[in-house]
């Protein structure tokens, strides 16, 4: 047997192996497509889906909405809040404004009775002078 005869014979068992294994890629592949076909076709929708599924909707509407006057008494209620908070930061503001000014005021007092107790105490000095150099 010729080295040829042997290569050739491996090609040919080698091109049948493929053919085979093409052939049942093919014949697997047709399996699937028909399976897949089958899986896709249009089918009727169970007897009653439709109303269930409207009255489902309708129900979740309903259970959504909230009636008119729950609505305002909320928007009224949220609408007093910011009111309050309002006012009461205002009040709280202004009595900060207020305590602030009457620290102004008691240190403008304190100033001046320092300033006073000053002129006093100088004045004193000067009298304090003068009753020493009388009695001399």
């Amino acid at each position: 047997m010729d080295h040829n005869d042997g290569e050739h014979k491996d090609h040919k068992d080698m091109d049948r192996n493929e053919a085979e294994g093409n052939e049942r890629a093919s014949r697997e592949m047709a399996d699937f497509e028909g399976l897949l076909r089958e899986a896709m076709q249009r089918q009727e929708a169970p007897l009653g889906l439709k109303q269930r599924v409207l009255a489902g909707a309708r129900e979740r509407r309903r259970a959504e909405q909230r009636p008119w006057w729950k609505v305002h008494l909320v928007q009224r209620i949220a609408a007093s809040l910011v009111v309050v908070a309002i006012v009461g930061g205002f009040a709280v503001y202004q009595q900060g404004e207020r305590r602030a000014e009457e620290q102004r005021k008691g240190e403008q007092a304190r100033e001046q009775v320092m300033t006073a107790f000053r002129i006093t105490n100088r004045t004193l000095g000067r009298v304090n002078a003068r009753l020493a150099e009388s009695s001399r």
